[in-house]
């Protein structure tokens, strides 16, 4: 495999964004008009949407209509799920999860969010900053979501006013500052008209910003995986040479690196790789190959192999940030299974530490059992090791899934380290 051919099957043109919002803050009516702008639906989308919009009274079509994800959320006229989107543009290719506003649903904008490179926060321009917006930002920090972009909506509803949009962006930027959000950018626009969605509005001369969609182009993606150290959870053993399989998550191997084969730690020297039934002798992140290696022994799935420089290191009490995404509660002392990456554990939770307020942003001390979509720090005994970064360094190895042992449900998802404080 030649570098060139490598580097084909990176994907490093795609942008991951999530978008987030208050109820009726036109967030649906957002993405379908960015979707419908940038030419991105079919044109029997477009009629089926034409002739919905008719059925309910509607004299224009309902661009929010191309958003609705389950049946039920369009006879009720609300979004509860995550609702996945892809579109592409002659500069980008994206992927939209279009995360539901009810803070109810907070475990799904986690979960929609959580591989996102940029977070579209939406106001209404009439409200400003609310509690809701609290939340969507916090949660967007705590994902350490490295991309925040302000939509200011309904600018038609307040006049096109200039004074309007400083005092909401001002606030924003207090809040995204004291969260520990650095990149932030504020564009004023109505979804509804198209103002600064996709093509620039003539309304609001004064701001000189890119349109929504020309940021979405442009916005650099600091995603070089490569640049961290390698590690590649191994999914399975393949029959006869005993070579290690799994997608490489962060990182580079080339033959004749020495690695180690963890949770144990175990030296072994890289004697092979393959790419896609083809023999190479580098990998990067992204890839999915088969390694074969010397001196380690024999490997198994949920084993991981690492660079030797900065690997994870191997512990049996691990503690996490987790969203509660389950109706059943966990508490203290409750038997449970951590899967990290292709490795699954058995454990205890021993501890609750605190939970994470997000009316008030505020951490505070509640040992109570957890219950859907509270954010708590927990601390997990295991009954075997699991090496794991925090989640801050290498995102692919700082996540996790807590799991009832009863059934296999998954009662959490989890971040490697506290939260931001």
């Amino acid at each position: 495999m030649t570098a060139t051919s490598v580097e084909a099957a990176r994907d490093s043109g795609l942008l991951r964004l999530a978008t987030a919002g208050s109820v009726d803050d036109g967030k649906s009516t957002l993405v379908g008009r960015l979707l419908y702008d940038s030419k991105s639906v079919l044109a029997d989308q477009i009629e089926a949407v034409e002739a919905a919009s008719r059925a309910r009274g509607y004299e224009q079509a309902d661009l929010a209509l191309l958003t609705d994800g389950l049946r039920a959320e369009r006879e009720q006229g609300i979004t509860i799920d995550v609702a996945y989107r892809y579109f592409a543009t002659g500069s980008r290719r994206f992927i939209l999860a279009d995360t539901p506003g009810h803070v109810q649903y907070t475990r799904n904008m986690v979960t929609g969010a959580s591989t996102a490179h940029l977070a579209v926060i939406l106001i209404d321009a009439r409200h400003g900053v609310v509690a809701q917006t609290r939340q969507h930002t916090a949660v967007a920090a705590l994902l350490r979501i490295p991309h925040v972009v302000l939509a200011v909506n309904k600018m038609d509803l307040v006049g096109f006013d200039q004074d309007r949009f400083a005092e909401i962006d001002e606030a924003f930027r207090r809040l995204a500052t004291s969260l520990g959000i650095a990149d932030v950018l504020s564009i004023p626009l109505s979804a509804l008209r198209g103002d600064n969605v996709v093509d620039a509005s003539t309304e609001m001369p004064w701001y000189t910003g890119p349109t929504l969609l020309q940021h979405l182009e442009q916005v650099g993606i600091d995603d070089d995986l490569t640049a961290l150290p390698a590690r590649l959870p191994v999914q399975y053993v393949m029959p006869g040479d005993g070579s290690l399989a799994g997608q490489l998550v962060a990182g580079e191997l080339r033959v004749g690196q020495d690695v180690l084969v963890m949770p144990e730690g175990r030296p072994a020297v890289i004697t092979d790789i393959h790419c896609l039934g083809t023999a190479t002798t580098y990998a990067r992140a992204g890839m999915c190959v088969s390694v074969r290696l010397d001196g380690a022994g024999e490997g198994r799935r949920g084993d991981m192999i690492v660079s030797t420089l900065q690997p994870p290191a191997a512990t049996r009490q691990m503690t996490a940030t987790v969203c509660h995404v389950a109706e059943r509660r966990l508490a203290e002392g409750a038997r449970v299974l951590v899967q990290h990456q292709t490795r699954v554990v058995e454990g205890k939770v021993t501890s609750i530490v605190d939970r994470l307020d997000l009316a008030t942003l505020e951490h505070t001390a509640n040992s109570e059992a957890l219950r859907v979509n509270d954010i708590a720090t927990v601390v997990v005994d295991l009954d075997e090791p699991i090496a794991a970064d925090p989640y801050r360094l290498i995102r692919a190895t700082g996540s996790l899934l807590i799991i009832d042992p009863r059934d296999g449900a998954t009662l959490s998802a989890g971040l490697v380290g506290p939260a931001f404080r």
